[in-house]
């Protein structure tokens, strides 16, 4: 029974270092569902991405904290409640507690019709910022898990390229490991300017990292 006691000291271990965790910490103060805000408050204020007035998607957005960050942003006195200037359309595959003044769609990116309901709700509006947190179950086997993960990168380019004002930006979550040199020359292709970001509330020990895209190139 050895290996159920050292999946409890792990669970443990990770609970222990969350509780500790000054981003954890942080969130609870300022009202973020996640510490994930953090990440996204960072390259925003190191590139100056997200603007009152500006039309947001947040991609892969349960449990809602990028989307709180968006709504202070849009808000003219960066309130999380009342007036906002702007619009966010939410889409996760899993629930979300609403966020107030943004539109959530329930549905996989992956699927034409969530897509379509997606593109209905922009109305015909072009996007000025693209977020994506996308993540796809991982098996832990390395071959297929990069496979998925570029897969839906591909799809948040995709989309980018198709609803992105010519100036507009892509923020993406990517993983080092197998595949992710073709992702940066993906957003090389697509983009003016390509910058991978690692921001501070990203755990150490996780590979995870983010593209950001900006200005698209004509095609």
């Amino acid at each position: 029974m050895k290996v159920k006691t050292q999946s409890k000291k792990v669970n443990k271990a990770w609970l222990n270092d969350h509780a500790n965790d000054p981003w954890v910490k942080l969130a609870k103060k300022e009202g973020f569902r996640a510490r994930a805000a953090y990440k996204l408050k960072e390259i925003d204020e190191s590139l100056g991405l997200i603007r009152p007035g500006h039309v947001v998607v947040d991609l892969g957005s349960t449990p809602g904290a990028w989307s709180q960050y968006v709504r202070r942003k849009l808000s003219p006195s960066g309130a999380a409640v009342g007036a906002l200037n702007g619009t966010i359309i939410a889409l996760d595959v899993l629930p979300m507690e609403p966020v107030e003044g943004v539109v959530f769609l329930q549905g996989d990116f992956r699927e034409p019709e969530v897509l379509a309901r997606l593109e209905d709700a922009l109305q015909g509006r072009p996007v000025d910022v693209v977020v994506s947190d996308m993540a796809p179950n991982l098996s832990g086997v390395e071959g297929v898990d990069a496979a998925r993960i570029s897969h839906l990168v591909e799809l948040a380019i995709d989309f980018a390229r198709m609803h992105l004002k010519p100036e507009g930006a892509l923020v993406a979550k990517v993983f080092h490991g197998s595949g992710y040199t073709q992702l940066v020359q993906l957003f090389k292709d697509t983009f003016r300017v390509v910058k991978p970001v690692k921001p501070k509330a990203s755990r150490d020990k996780s590979s995870e990292t983010f593209l950001v895209g900006i200005g698209l190139k004509p095609h």
